[in-house]
């Protein structure tokens, strides 16, 4: 067994990781950049070490540093989590070879996998059906060409070393081939220092199905049933859930065994998942599934399939790395239920889903136990920042059907309230009332079939009322402490029959609510719906925040129409291209913002001239400063 467990990750999976390995009396051990110092997964070890600056390039991707503060530690093994050197082969080798466990596949099996046309070529061996195409290894434009007209368009061009999405053409006719080739070939080599590509089939109604599998040492493989993760953004996952919904007895069993003769091509130890495309235009059928690929770690989507078939993932990983057989076999697992989990992210889907980053000073999730399970690396008062992944929570339900489910995981993250850091909470719980996942009958294209569900509704008519009735009684309280008539800040029109009406403002925007005694003055507002602020307060409805107000102030949100041009998100300026009196044209780059590892163009909302330039190339500046006004051209 396993003694003293290094965790060479960081957020939510080290919190993960060392809940299980606490509870099997195994110390554990963190590691953390300059940015991490206090951060949850520090102050949950038994012991913490220091492995460099912020970027992860310097400080959880240098596996020598990780493999000398296992060994300074005195720890025996080191568990990669998911991300960052996890699929490593090499770092996993270098691990073994320090004389220390590696909780994960072999090396080889992370190699074999490692590239998509190989792993495709073992895959068809094995008798694990693979999507139609083309992946050898003559790599000439003619050749690619012929294949896709063989294979018939539309076709897929993917990198093969491709991940995340990038790498990736779709294409439909075979004049766009060439181009798309090029193109699909550049960002590549970018990525991944590799600009070889493969060939697939282009699938019209897809589902993600991914099988999760564990092997041991004794040459025993098991499956634990399937995942749908099929409701993804930009090719990354939103939702998972687990079973699949319309998944048969017979598809069931034909997938599973698939994944199961996949690990063993491999010689697999340790958790893994078969990712497989299904076909779903009539339906999930065992012959319209086909392999993907592989993933050699733990998924983040885990806690959906340990729900289901009451298995502590981690623990099987850990008992397999220190030696142990598997602790079941097939015949003793059994799915029970149906789970969903949430992926709730730091980010802001009004602004283009962009990362949003500064302190928790209100984070108020769902209760961790019974049937609804929270998985975080944070709490109230930890500050996310912007150089790792922006997902800071997992919200994971368990219920007897996929409905209630469903409507739990509603619940729970309609509860959600966390300010001033912008989060994904509303968009999810608009992406869980879409009829086509309440059916069951997602494709991946479902979420950019639906841009609008990133745009923020506005306060609903009885919340707008509560909100009314909450400030009318913080100005009665202030009023009557100061003996004045505070209440005609409310704007209430006493000679407007039968009701009277008070305006408000809800993200700066004027609001007419219903007034006298009526609704808005017998409505009793629930105690945790809104938080003072301090003009006002913020109300929180199905996990959006709405800034309340007597007065129109700034929201935090500046739009094309009042010709502010601010900032997204915390960063830099690193280029100012016009000055003060200028004249622009609508979608004129004005300056250029570097946040997040990332460049973004900020430009005129429409012609006009600017009025105000406060930016200036090498300044810092902070989420929503006002960087340049620009006054429109008369009519």
């Amino acid at each position: 067994m396993i003694r003293k467990l290094l965790i060479a990750n960081r957020g939510e999976i080290a919190c993960r990781i060392i809940r299980t390995a606490r509870a099997m009396n195994i110390a554990t051990v963190a590691v953390h950049s300059d940015a991490d110092a206090t951060a949850l997964h520090v102050r949950s070890a038994d012991e913490a070490v220091h492995i460099g600056p912020p970027p992860a390039a310097e400080s959880y991707l240098r596996g020598d540093r990780i493999i000398a503060a296992a060994q300074a530690a005195g720890a025996d093994a080191v568990h990669p989590g998911y991300g960052f050197l996890s699929e490593n082969a090499d770092f996993a080798q270098a691990v073994l070879d320090a004389g220390l466990i590696w909780v994960g596949p072999r090396p080889a099996s992370i190699r074999a996998m490692g590239l998509k046309d190989a792993a495709k070529q073992l895959m068809r061996s094995a008798g694990v059906p693979v999507t139609p195409g083309y992946d050898g290894s003559d790599q000439s434009v003619e050749r690619l060409a012929r294949e896709a007209d063989t294979i018939g368009y539309p076709v897929l061009i993917k990198a093969v070393a491709g991940g995340g999405g990038k790498g990736m053409r779709k294409v439909d006719a075979p004049a766009d081939f060439a181009a798309a080739l090029e193109s699909c070939r550049r960002e590549a080599q970018a990525s991944f220092g590799n600009d070889e590509v493969l060939l697939e089939k282009w699938i019209t109604s897809p589902r993600h199905i991914e099988v999760q599998v564990f092997g041991d040492a004794h040459g025993n493989v098991v499956h634990l049933f399937e995942r749908d993760c099929s409701l993804q953004r930009r090719h990354q996952k939103v939702i998972e859930e687990a079973p699949a919904p319309g998944m048969d007895a017979a598809t069931r069993e034909a997938i599973c065994a698939a994944a199961v003769r996949a690990a063993k091509a491999v010689d697999y130890e340790g958790a893994g998942t078969i990712e497989f495309i299904a076909d779903a235009s009539e339906g999930l059928r065992a012959d319209r599934i086909f392999f993907m690929e592989m993933n050699t770690r733990l998924q983040v989507e885990h806690p959906v399939t340990e729900e289901i078939t009451g298995v502590d993932l981690v623990e099987w990983q850990l008992r397999v790395a220190g030696g142990e057989p598997l602790p079941r076999q097939q015949a003793e697992l059994s799915i029970t239920g149906h789970a969903i989990e949430a992926r709730l992210y730091a980010e802001d889907p009004a602004r283009g889903f962009l990362p949003s980053i500064g302190v928790l000073r209100t984070f108020d999730m769902p209760q961790d136990g019974g049937d609804t399970r929270i998985d975080t690396g944070v709490r109230q008062g930890d500050e996310i920042t912007p150089f790792y992944d922006p997902m800071i929570a997992k919200v994971i339900v368990h219920q007897h059907t996929r409905d209630d489910a469903i409507e739990a995981l509603r619940g729970a993250v309609a509860g959600i309230r966390i300010r001033p850091v912008r989060t994904n909470a509303a968009f999810l719980h608009r992406v869980l009332t879409l009829d086509a996942f309440v059916a069951g009958t997602m494709t991946t294209s479902l979420l950019g079939d639906h841009p609008e569900l990133g745009d923020k509704p506005p306060l609903s008519q009885e919340s707008l009322v509560h909100a009314a009735k909450r400030l009318r009684q913080e100005l009665q309280r202030t009023s009557q402490a100061r003996g004045s008539g505070d209440e005609r800040m409310l704007g209430v029109r006493l000679n407007a029959p039968p009701k009277r009406t008070a305006t408000i403002y809800v993200d700066g925007v004027a609001r007419e609510v219903p007034w006298g005694d009526d609704e808005a003055s017998t409505a009793t507002p629930h105690p945790s719906a809104f938080e003072p602020a301090e003009d006002g307060f913020t109300w929180y409805e199905n996990g959006e925040a709405y800034a309340v107000s007597l007065a129109k102030r700034g929201t935090g949100h500046h739009s094309a129409a009042d010709g502010a041009v601010a900032a997204p998100m915390p960063g830099k300026v690193i280029a100012v291209d016009v000055a003060e009196g200028q004249a622009v044209t609508a979608g004129q780059r004005l300056l250029v913002l570097e946040a997040m590892k990332m460049e973004h163009a900020l430009t005129a909302p429409f012609d006009g001239t600017v009025t105000q330039l406060s930016a200036a190339e090498g300044q810092q500046v902070q989420v929503d400063d006002v960087l340049a006004i620009v006054a429109p051209d008369a009519d």
